[in-house]
């Protein structure tokens, strides 16, 4: 059987060739042609789907420096056995694995891609780092999105002198001014530390290894898109969660989605908030309602306390007109006091209402802290309105005061003056008469009867007696003096009728 050339080409797929078939093929081959036989057969080697030129190269020896790819073949505590289609298979060691010497996620099977560092002296393996293929390929990936603008996620390593270092793969540096909002004065930098941040490529420098990013340009970007998507979707009345952003004497500056609202402090609490920081701090995720959209103006008005519940809403089933409170004065106008009833809750204490007395100023009556009794005299809960009343306090315990007094009094006359008709009765009866006067004849009238042997009707009658005895009653000065004189003088007529009675 002869063998021409055109059949040693080897098919495209055979099998594993042996070396027993291949010598005889070669040696019927050169008696046809006229060659000698070669001595020594060639290896046997693995064919592939390949065409002459590609079998050939496959068979080179890869140079130092290469980056080619390769299949795990072997991992043990030496390293990683890869098989990279050349005469022998090439050795990854442990040190060259990864930037943590870590091999967790490598499987046998597993394509690898390494970079060819040189030959093993002892057993002339090739020795390769994955390593530094990864390292090359971070930097393959870092110059394409400085080219195509595209934002990167890097994990925050450490915090250094003016700004924080990142790992992109390779070591990448934030400047202070392009972290956050870039406020770095105010901004804490040791808290990125740990943080995966989005990032823009801002400078490239593969030959110094110099990598500058800007965590603020990305953060920019995103709120950019982040705006065009809200805008779309904001409606007033919407309840959105948000981030605080900036703090303000009043209010605060909210960040629903890429687009900043406002939180103006009287809209924070149903109860008076002194400053916003009281109620929330930078960085406080919460949920706000939209209150307002001015788009044409790039204003949006946000609310807090209107998805809180509203203490006014069930007032009368704690407070009516009438009731007495006991209170505590919280804060002072010119109008007058306010008084916190309950968180949510303030009442308010006009100036005629703050003292039986008339003052020109709510501080000449009370001060912020002094506690007092006071009646609720109006309630509006629509208005959000509750006015209270200290002075019909004071006066109707005045009043209750000055009807005690009266009624003491009245039981004090009655106590006299029943006494003194009694004697006056025995001096006007004939043995009376007879004996003080010494023949005065007996006294004819009130006005009549004498006293220490008097018959001219100049003695002491029972006005005069009565006048000292209820000299005190009379005495005082103001409204009152007046009342009870108005009243001692009504008692006198009183008893001097019953006596005109009691002698007719």
């Amino acid at each position: 059987m002869s063998v021409t050339p055109d059949e040693l080409v080897i098919p495209a797929n055979s099998a594993e060739i042996s070396t027993a078939e291949t010598e005889d093929k070669l040696s019927t081959a050169s008696a046809n042609v006229g060659l000698a036989p070669k001595s020594a057969p060639p290896a046997p080697v693995a064919a592939t789907a390949m065409d002459g030129d590609d079998f050939e190269a496959s068979l080179k020896e890869p140079a130092e420096g290469d980056v080619i790819e390769g299949i795990i073949v072997h991992i043990d505590k030496d390293g990683v056995l890869v098989d990279i289609a050349a005469k022998s298979e090439g050795l990854i060691k442990p040190n060259e694995i990864s930037r943590g010497g870590q091999d967790d996620e490598l499987q046998v099977g597993e394509t690898v891609r390494v970079v060819v560092i040189g030959r093993d002296k002892d057993d002339g393996k090739l020795l390769l780092s994955k390593k530094r293929a990864d390292f090359e390929k971070a930097w393959d990936r870092v110059v394409d999105a400085l080219d195509d603008h595209r934002i990167v996620s890097a994990m925050v390593t450490e915090r250094v002198k003016g700004g924080l270092v990142v790992d992109l793969g390779i070591r990448g540096f934030v400047p202070a001014s392009h972290v956050g909002t870039g406020d770095y004065k105010h901004t804490n930098l040791d808290r990125y530390v740990g943080q995966a941040i989005p990032l823009r490529v801002i400078e490239v420098d593969r030959e110094k290894r110099k990598v500058v990013l800007s965590n603020k340009l990305a953060m920019d970007e995103e709120r950019t898109q982040k705006k065009k998507d809200t805008l779309e979707a904001l409606k007033e009345g919407q309840v959105r969660e948000g981030v605080v952003r900036r703090i303000t004497d009043y209010g605060a500056f909210i960040d629903i989605g890429g687009i900043d609202g406002l939180l103006h402090v009287s809209e924070m609490s149903w109860a008076r908030v002194n400053h916003p920081s009281d109620v929330v701090k930078v960085g406080d995720s919460l949920q706000v309602i939209i209150l307002k959209l001015r788009l044409d103006e790039g204003r949006i008005s946000l609310g807090l306390r209107q998805i809180l519940p509203d203490p006014w809403s069930s007032i009368g089933d704690k407070y009516q007109v009438g009731q007495n409170l006991s209170i505590t004065i919280s804060r002072l106008v010119p109008a007058g006091a306010f008084v916190l009833l309950e968180e949510g809750i303030e009442a308010f204490i006009p100036n005629s209402e703050l003292s039986s007395r008339r003052i020109a100023r709510s501080q000449d009556a009370v001060n912020p802290g002094d506690t007092a009794e006071a009646r609720i005299i109006e309630i509006k809960p629509d208005e959000r309105k509750m006015t209270l009343s200290i002075r019909r306090i004071q006066e109707e315990a005045s009043r209750a005061q000055d009807a005690q007094a009266r009624e003491a009094e009245y039981r004090e006359f009655k106590e006299y003056s029943s006494g003194g008709g009694k004697k006056q009765r025995e001096r006007n009866s004939p043995q009376g008469g007879g004996n003080s006067g010494g023949g005065g004849g007996g006294g004819g009238s009130l006005g009549g009867g004498v006293v220490g042997g008097n018959s001219s009707g100049g003695g002491v009658t029972l006005g005069d007696v009565l006048s000292e005895q209820f000299a005190s009653l009379r005495g005082g000065s103001g409204k009152s003096g007046r009342k009870r004189a108005k009243d001692a003088d009504k008692y006198d007529e009183n008893a001097g009728v019953e006596d005109d009675d009691e002698e007719a």
